[in-house]
């Protein structure tokens, strides 16, 4: 990875030297404090690009030990130049879409077709009042082609800059805003259709 991706990665993430520090110095100990980190960021992606929570949980635990998996393989050096939220929301994307790919092999059998609940919001009167609208976000999410709804998420629902983006889908950043661009306009095109949401 070269210095200039490693600076911008740096300013986006301000956790990120801390858990490459961690890893360094131990694996076991690093990888707790990288779980501790972006625990809740893994969840979140796993939650809106899966629609529902046991899938969501499977998910992150999956790509969770994935990483560590990784990790267990890798030098110091290599670690040195980890970049850790868009290396690990890749494991994430990837596990997701291999996922998708096994179970278009074999459908599911449960019945589940709609989205459990969202994550909680911070407060009680933040959840009644946007659970309902969450809800049918979340559904019309998971609508969605896979890689569209992978890209709006991760721009749109956890915030993160194209740029990593890109890095997470493994596809240049002009295709990353493409993808973001189309699966706005299907969300744009599914709301106006449904009329779900206000």
């Amino acid at each position: 990875m070269s210095t200039p991706t490693m600076a911008a990665a740096a300013r986006a993430d301000p956790d990120a030297d801390r858990v490459v520090a961690a890893l360094v110095r131990d694996l076991d100990d690093g990888f707790a404090e990288l779980v501790r980190t972006y625990q809740g960021l893994v969840f979140a992606v796993a939650l809106r690009t899966t629609a529902h929570r046991a899938d969501a949980e499977d998910l992150a635990a999956e790509a969770l030990l994935r990483a560590y998996r990784s990790l267990a393989d890798r030098d110091r050096t290599w670690l040195h130049g980890l970049a850790p939220r868009p290396w690990l929301l890749t494991i994430v994307v990837n596990t997701r879409r291999n996922q998708v790919r096994d179970a278009a092999r074999r459908p599911r059998t449960d019945g589940a077709t709609v989205p459990d609940e969202p994550v909680p919001g911070p407060s009680v009167e933040e959840r009644a009042e946007h659970t309902e609208t969450t809800g049918q976000l979340a559904a019309l999410l998971a609508r969605l082609p896979e890689t569209q709804r992978a890209a709006v998420v991760l721009r749109h629902v956890t915030d993160l800059p194209l740029s990593e983006v890109a890095e997470v889908l493994g596809c240049p950043v002009g295709t990353a805003k493409s993808h973001v661009s189309r699966g706005l306009a299907r969300l744009r095109t599914l709301i106006d259709e449904t009329g779900d949401l206000p």
